[in-house]
């Protein structure tokens, strides 16, 4: 669904105008100068050079793109992000049997209680994510996972070169990566969160939504909470990520911090992928461009006096003394937020249990989604010794 007229303008910085150099025509040589090969070499050269002269020039002439955010800016609440980080660490468990009973080793402390709804398995793209009810926060939970650990590296090295090559739908000059935005809106993912979302709001009424996710799972958190906002009305969506990666440029960053403007992009110290793909602030409509509000996790003091400080940043989703400020090389801090650890198996197998699998559907190319009424008991579906879960 195109967003149409319920998207408002967006107020962008554009480069500062360079002093015009007009080219005055050359002054009339003298007769009998020659025109020949040698002459038309020159004067092609000296035009070249005014050419690079001139680009040369309106690079340096500008200044960085500026984004200007309207309205309020997300506030940063640690106790939320350490609780929605325990999501986006589970929703890598491989065991469907245990993440879907919420019996897993990473379904405990501060997520216990957690009712999940629906579990989507997308097995042609190696894409997972849940929907489910959170009490104690009085609010649905979404979460997605990120690259699997065998393949990150791969993927880093990708994020290097991918380029904006796709037009966001309804958003003029916004611009996205086709990978990024095909693992949401062409897969069995979308279709999955939405019609849980759904079943969620019709047992427990209109309430908060949060998205999370993490690494490439970002992406997919980004792209539903615009989707749920826009094209599903939802009125209360949260979106908080760990480690996200520029999604699009700087027209699409001002639309996103407009329709879904409590939004918070949680960054570890040096984690690399908050800085790819790669940010030049002298391009403004080529160049990928993060959206607000970041809080940057670092390091202060020296020696052994080193404590972790939260940084709350600007609006500009761009903050230099942000993240911005150090070299992101590390991928070590991409793997861990808050203590918690946000990677899972090397490999797309998943294991369940039998009697779980009953709970599924299946479509032809084998992508499922593990559905089950909130208010139906799930005890009996616990793993026993004597009923192993068996990988597929």
């Amino acid at each position: 669904m195109f967003f149409g007229k319920r998207l408002q303008s967006v107020v962008v910085s554009q480069f500062l105008p360079c002093n015009p150099i007009s080219a005055s025509r050359s002054p009339q040589k003298p007769h009998g100068t020659s025109h020949g090969p040698l002459s038309m070499t020159m004067d092609r050269t000296r035009w070249l050079k005014v050419a690079i002269l001139i680009s040369l020039l309106t690079i340096c002439g500008g200044r960085e793109l500026k984004l200007k955010h309207k309205g309020h800016l997300a506030v940063y609440n640690h106790t939320l992000a350490t609780i929605l980080v325990e999501y986006a660490s589970a929703v890598y468990m491989s065991d469907l049997t245990e993440l879907f009973t919420w019996t897993c080793s990473r379904c405990d402390d501060l997520t216990e209680g957690f009712e999940v709804i629906d579990i989507i398995f997308d097995v042609k793209h190696c894409l997972q994510g849940f929907v489910g009810m959170a009490k104690d926060l009085n609010a649905i939970v979404i979460a997605f996972r990120g690259t699997q650990e065998r393949s990150l590296q791969n993927w880093i090295e990708d994020l290097y070169w991918k380029q904006l090559d796709l037009n966001y739908p309804g958003m003029p000059d916004a611009m996205v990566h086709h990978g990024f935005y095909f693992a949401y809106h062409n897969t069995t993912v979308r279709s999955g969160v939405v019609n849980a979302v759904k079943r969620a709001k019709q047992l427990y009424g209109d309430i908060d939504i949060m998205v999370t996710g993490h690494s490439m799972g970002v992406a997919m958190a980004v792209f539903c909470g615009l989707d749920l906002k826009v094209n599903h009305e939802a009125r209360n969506v949260q979106v908080m990520t760990f480690g996200q990666p520029r999604i699009g440029n700087a027209a699409f960053a001002s639309y996103y911090s407009q329709l879904v403007p409590n939004t918070i992009r949680v960054t570890n110290d040096h984690d690399i992928v908050p800085h790819l793909p790669s940010y030049y602030p002298h391009f403004a409509q080529k160049t990928y461009h993060h959206f607000p509000r970041e809080v940057w996790i670092h390091q202060i003091g020296f020696g052994t006096l080193v404590y972790k400080v939260e940084k709350v940043c600007d609006g500009s989703g761009e903050d230099p003394s942000c993240s911005r400020s150090v070299v992101g090389k590390s991928i070590s801090d991409h793997l861990e937020y808050y203590g918690v650890q946000m990677s899972g198996e090397s490999t797309c197998r998943i294991a369940m249990d039998p009697r779980v699998a009953s709970y599924s559907t299946q479509d032809l190319e084998g992508n499922f989604i593990l559905s089950r009424d909130p208010s139906a008991s799930v005890v009996e579906m616990k793993i026993e010794p004597s009923i192993p879960s068996k990988f597929v």
